[in-house]
This record gives structure tokens, sequence and C-alpha cells, in this order.
């Protein structure tokens, strides 16, 4: 095969901006807040010094939906990309 055939197939992705950041850490909240309020049994250790409605959020809760936040940023970052919207 060859190497230009291989370039032309690989579709264009978004560059990193300020638009792309932004559908990123908007993912991560919104999966925040719905872990938050879909997650029945929270640990008790270790907790985040967070306060507020996110008391009782340990590091175990925290990790699992960033997590989720940036697989579903990407997946938005990829077909925001495709679509035209954060050139």
């Amino acid at each position: 095969m060859n190497a230009d055939f291989l370039l032309a197939v690989v579709p264009q992705t978004a560059a990193w901006s300020a638009k792309t950041a932004s559908v990123m850490i908007l993912s991560n909240i919104i999966c925040m807040v719905a872990g938050r309020s879909v997650i029945q049994v929270k640990t008790s250790s270790p907790a985040l010094p967070l306060g507020g409605s996110f008391t009782g959020f340990g590091l175990p809760e925290l990790i699992a939906t960033t997590s989720l936040g940036h697989v579903v940023g990407a997946g938005a970052i990829l077909g925001l990309g495709y679509l035209g919207v954060l050139n």
C-alpha cells in the first residue's frame, strides 16, 4: 500500500483549541453531576475536600465519572469536528 493512500483515508481531527477544551470540560461536568445522582453506594474514603452537594463524593467516584466524561467528550469532539462546528 502506498503511504499517500493511507494519509488520504485517515480523517482530519479538530485541532486543540478553546472550543474543544470547553466541550471536554462540559462533558466532564455533566458526567460528574449525573454520576452524583446515579451512583447509589458511595465510598467513604478517600473523601475529596469538596463541600456542598459533593459531600461524600470519593476518589473512586471522581475517577469513574471523569473517565466516562473523557469518553463522552472525545466522542463529542470527534462528532462536532466531523460536522465542522469546531473548525
